[in-house]
């Protein structure tokens, strides 16, 4: 049986609904105005214009912010499934509703950047050439929710429930040291030989440092005497020979000036997820890129060697 919509009862204005939940997802009008571009005080005026019509109150103030009440939250799905579909709409309407088209922008680690999505984007660039790709080479995270990047690929579980992550097998990071340098304190073999060893660390360097003691390294503090921020930095250093410095399988492997500092250490596990927001629902652009990027981080590197 069909069922016939009553058109009488729809009497509230799209914009105050869009209001509503773009407001609900930046969890404050003054952000909610700067994503939709207009005035806080307008923004304000369709929120509150949108209450009156359905005569409930849609949200509370907690601290600077605003959080929903019991009735927004039973609201805002069916507004946002009213957002996919406004969207979808406007996409068929301009056409655009199959072709892949626009801007992608994806966040990554220095290293992930510089190395490991070259030649997922070189793929990417094939076969989606009317993509735009930006690139955010950070090691901080970026906030999807407040679309700083539609795509991450993250070394930490996320913990926004609003984003869509996807768990990658583990990648697995050695250390790697040029030989002269491994030949200057003596060639070790073992764990214990590395305590007179230089290490390039990290800014935040405790948990590197934690990491390796855990797998039974006796390292201090005193073992560090190069600290980087980059990861890139930290690379170019072990390169030219200033210390031992940690990275990933594919990038250390494929690099032909520095060999692994000890091989027969078990690698140590990197978790990957990879993110988006709730547009990869409903984009077939960000639905590309995320599966392309999936299948490109799950197959093993090309040319690494065995562990």
């Amino acid at each position: 049986m069909h069922f016939r919509m009553d058109w009488r009862s729809v009497t509230f204005d799209w914009n105050c609904a869009r209001a509503f939940l773009v407001t609900a997802e930046e969890g404050s009008l003054s952000a909610a105005a700067r994503a939709l571009g207009m005035a806080q005080p307008t923004l304000g005026r369709q929120v509150t214009a949108l209450e009156q019509e359905l005569g409930v109150a849609l949200f509370e103030r907690v601290g600077r912010g605003l959080a929903l009440t019991p009735s927004g939250l039973e609201l805002v799905e069916h507004v946002r499934a009213m957002g996919e579909a406004a969207s979808r709409v406007s996409l068929t309407a301009s056409g655009q509703s199959q072709s892949i088209e626009g801007t992608i922008c994806i966040t990554a680690t220095e290293v992930y950047a510089a190395f490991v999505l070259p030649p997922i984007v070189e793929t990417l660039r094939r076969s989606a050439p009317g993509i735009t790709i930006e690139i955010v080479a950070s090691n901080a995270v970026s906030d999807l929710r407040r679309r700083e990047a539609d795509i991450a690929i993250r070394h930490g579980r996320p913990t926004d429930q609003d984003l869509i992550a996807k768990r990658l097998p583990d990648d697995a990071a050695q250390l790697y040291a040029t030989p002269a340098y491994l030949d200057r304190i003596g060639n070790p073999r073992s764990l214990a030989a590395f305590s007179r060893a230089d290490f390039i660390g990290f800014d935040q360097n405790q948990p590197l440092l934690d990491g390796l003691n855990a797998k039974g390294f006796s390292l201090t503090a005193g073992n560090f005497p190069v600290l980087t921020a980059s990861h890139l930095v930290h690379w170019a250093l072990v390169k030219q020979g200033v210390g031992v410095g940690v990275m990933p399988l594919r990038v250390g492997d494929a690099e032909p000036s520095v060999t692994r500092a000890l091989p027969d250490m078990d690698p140590m596990e990197i978790p990957v997820w990879l993110v988006a927001h709730r547009e990869l629902n409903t984009s077939r652009r960000v639905r590309l890129v995320f599966d392309l990027l999936a299948e490109a981080l799950t197959a093993p590197p090309p040319g690494a060697k065995t562990r």
